[in-house]
């Protein structure tokens, strides 16, 4: 049987070929993309299980090409590269990503990071395939009764608001364009002002359930992209 399929973005042809070498070793289905467009293309039309990323890449950098793969896929990415500086980490891992490996980085480590985060998705999808009771640090959604609690005390939404939070909190490392929001919630397709009707609802959400909505901590904005429920709350 084909184990997953993992999709390694690097434009440095050595380690690209040491990469898929030692990943074909462990029986993975090994996808490559020498750039952003190629593997842009990839994932519009294959499924990959995770994906190694460069973050120094000819076209885009690995930290935009992050936040447009996050709009197809919340596969584990694992960012491989030269920078060790901890703000490098921290806006790697706070744009989507899931690890950080520096280079020059020893194989076997890196595969063992693979298998984690491969197993840790496995996991996931065996026994949280979407529950109907979502929470994370002050806040409860259930999902099947339509209840919204905030620090233990319910708050009272709207048919689209609620399906608006439902929409990110059920995918929280994806990000949202307004577009794609549009026509999940309102299952119609967007048009060109519809954009101000997502910026609306949202606005009003987070007076909701933000304690303080011009500084939100749950639904956060992607400059440029657009918004994406924050798993990583401590409160």
């Amino acid at each position: 049987m084909a184990r997953e399929k993992i999709l390694v973005v690097d434009d440095e042809m050595e380690i690209l070929e040491l990469i898929k070498s030692c990943l074909m070793e462990e029986q993975y289905q090994v996808l490559t993309a020498e750039n952003a467009q190629k593997a842009l293309e990839s994932l519009k039309t294959e499924a990959p299980d995770l994906i190694l990323l460069d973050i120094m890449l000819p076209d885009i950098d690995g930290i935009e090409l992050c936040l447009d793969i996050r709009k197809f896929t919340n596969a584990p990415i694992i960012f491989l590269s030269c920078k060790s500086q901890e703000m490098d980490k921290v806006l790697a891992l706070s744009v989507g990503g899931d690890d950080y490996v520096i280079k020059p980085f020893l194989p076997n480590e890196l595969i063992a990071r693979i298998k984690a985060h491969l197993r840790r998705n496995r996991f996931t999808q065996q026994t949280n395939q979407i529950p109907s009771i979502i929470e994370y640090p002050g806040i409860k959604v259930n999902l099947d009764s339509h209840e919204v609690f905030i620090d233990g005390k319910p708050i009272v939404l709207s048919g689209k608001e609620f399906d608006l939070l439902a929409v990110l909190i059920k995918n929280p490392k994806r990000i949202y364009s307004m577009e794609q929001l549009f026509q999940m919630v309102w299952k119609m397709d967007s048009l060109e002002n519809d954009a101000r009707t997502i910026m609306v609802y949202i606005s009003n959400l987070r007076k909701k359930i933000e304690k303080d909505p011009s500084n939100p901590e749950y639904i956060v904005n992607v400059r440029g992209v657009g918004y994406k429920f924050n798993s990583t709350i401590y409160k």
